[in-house]
């Protein structure tokens, strides 16, 4: 999808963009817009004054704010880059700030309640267009963000029926100036597919790891010293934030629940298989979940490179990024 050259080429697309948060995405977004050149000035807001100072002192915003109203002062772009259950108190906090023809979007991996949460908030004359950029790592924090996080990544854009075509069309097209695809998708849909895709996997990493450690039989240390490859990646899926993390399962529980229930069931088949020694019925399972995995190299959603994607790096083995953004 891309959107109406409204200005130049050699003119940003956007003359100022807040970024209420400055995490891993909300510094990618930084990089990445400076990259392409796609903002006359970039600003910002943490809620602490060491997050904000660090942003600065990284060139990552020209200015930096507490209040995310003083951040959004003025923007023609504001994009709420905090965990979900955040954005809809700073929706009402900024809603005095927001000028007319702005652009209102977040990065948030649950829609529905966005939607629900911050539209309320949203003055007549500002356009809300939900997104979320299927891209991250399991780091956080203003040192964490690159410009290549969002390259060849998608990006899933929500808006509401009603939402000015114009303004989803610029916004797909900030995307994908950042590096990304764009599809466009109800916030219902997108909440039922990522369920599956990103916040039932993330929920049984922390599972897992924990099962792992409260083992009586297995110490902290044989857990560390003996993890292989699947428990290694368990645990580098389990080290992204928990507090995003708690706020999408909240706020996309019945997805989430249906997904788990679906899982639960899958999960009882192969306990089946395994009871009765139907080994027929392992390999046919195995085997088309191995097609799947071979499905989404070929989409270049991941690289075939032996060892889970890393490079080996002088005798060690350097972690490739685990999927932070659901």
């Amino acid at each position: 999808m891309s959107g109406p050259q409204s200005k130049p080429q050699n003119q940003p697309m956007f003359d100022r963009i807040a970024l209420i948060g400055i995490g891993l995405i909300g510094s990618s977004i930084s990089h990445a817009a400076r990259r392409a050149g796609l903002a006359g000035e970039i600003v910002g807001s943490a809620r602490t004054p060491a997050t904000v100072e660090t942003a600065v002192r990284l060139g990552l915003i020209e200015q930096g704010f507490v209040s995310a109203a003083e951040a959004a002062e003025g923007a023609d772009l504001v994009i709420l880059c905090t965990p979900v259950g955040l954005c809809g108190p700073i929706a009402k906090d900024i809603s005095r700030s927001l000028r007319p023809g702005a652009i209102l979007t977040d990065v948030g991996s649950v829609k529905a309640s966005i939607v629900r949460d911050v539209a309320p908030h949203v003055p007549q004359g500002v356009h809300f267009v939900p997104g979320h950029p299927i891209a991250g790592t399991e780091q956080s924090g203003p040192e964490s963000g690159f410009a290549e996080l969002f390259d060849g990544r998608w990006c899933i854009l929500t808006p509401e029926p009603h939402t000015d075509g114009k303004a989803v069309e610029k916004l797909s097209a900030f995307w994908e100036a950042l590096g990304s695809r764009v599809e466009v998708m109800t916030p219902e849909h997108h909440d039922l597919v990522l369920a599956i895709t990103s916040h039932v996997p993330h929920l049984i990493a922390y599972n897992i790891v924990n099962t792992a450690a409260h083992l009586e039989r297995v110490t902290d240390s044989e857990v560390i010293k003996f993890s292989a490859g699947g428990f290694r990646d368990f645990t580098r899926i389990a080290a992204s934030d928990p507090t995003m993390w708690r706020d999408v399962f909240l706020n996309n529980r019945e997805a989430v629940l249906d997904m788990l229930g679906r899982f639960t069931e899958d999960l009882a088949m192969l306990q089946r298989a395994i009871r009765f020694g139907d080994g027929d019925t392992l390999h046919r399972l195995f085997t088309e979940a191995r097609a799947i995995r071979r499905g989404i190299i070929q989409a270049g959603q991941d690289t075939a490179a032996p060892d889970f994607g890393r490079v080996p790096a002088r005798g060690a083995t350097a972690a490739a990024p685990a999927d932070k953004k659901g």
